[in-house]
């Protein structure tokens, strides 16, 4: 009995001695703009190549998607105006169409009558300047996929220095603390960078496979074509 009173007039003295804890919690904002001048320089060129890789993918999204649609009746419509002799009529609906199936039938038709070589030599260069011009600007997708984690690395790294060289002038009695908030705090350019490199690269990713849809598109539509004029009169 004497112990049970003495724990009933102890416990309470040692729950007033204990120290509350509290959650301590951070917002995004607050874990990027904390991280100093450099930090902050560092995020914003990440969000400046974030925008230009999502500006760049959906304009080369709605250009290949309207590159890629095409009359399904086209080439039937070419091979009977061809078949009549009404080249102006098969030129005319290759204008109306405007899209690169379209002109590189255009090609072809405003080459008949000249050498088969020859007009497959012409409608190889304009497709490779179709493919040129559906191709405009990926090539800034997967730069921004590459350059994106090592410029968020590079941010990592200045702030590690700096909170090394915090501990360096400080003889080794810096508040682990302060130091830690600055090591975590510069960890969030890597994952900025990460972030941004992720998106740019899905996103080339996906622009390439759209185009290698549209180029094999075109290349089918070439053989049609050529094999029309190979078809004996």
């Amino acid at each position: 009995m004497l112990n049970f009173f003495i724990q009933e007039g102890v416990d309470p003295a040692l729950q007033e001695l204990e120290p509350e804890v509290t959650e301590k919690t951070l917002s995004i904002m607050e874990l990027l703009m904390n991280g100093g001048l450099g930090g902050q320089i560092i995020i914003g060129v990440l969000f400046v190549l974030l925008f230009v890789a999502v500006y760049i993918y959906f304009e080369r999204l709605f250009a290949i998607k309207a590159a890629s649609k095409m009359d399904s009746n086209f080439m039937n419509q070419i091979r009977d105006n061809v078949a009549t002799g009404n080249i102006q009529a098969a030129k005319v609906l290759c204008a109306q169409q405007n899209s690169p199936v379209s002109r590189l039938t255009e090609k072809g038709i405003s080459r008949i009558g000249s050498p088969l070589e020859d007009i497959n030599t012409a409608i190889e260069n304009a497709g490779r300047l179709e493919v040129y011009k559906l191709e405009k600007n990926v090539s800034i997708l997967a730069t921004i996929a590459g350059a994106a984690p090592m410029i968020g690395f590079l941010g990592t790294v200045i702030g590690m220095v700096l909170a090394f060289h915090q501990l360096a002038t400080s003889s080794g009695q810096a508040e682990m603390g302060t130091l830690a908030e600055g090591i975590y705090t510069a960890m969030t350019t890597t994952v900025a960078g990460l972030i941004v490199g992720i998106i740019a690269y899905i996103g080339y990713n996906h622009i390439v496979v759209r185009t290698d849809k549209v180029v094999h598109q075109m290349e089918a539509n070439a053989v049609d074509f050529l094999d029309l004029l190979n078809e004996p009169a």
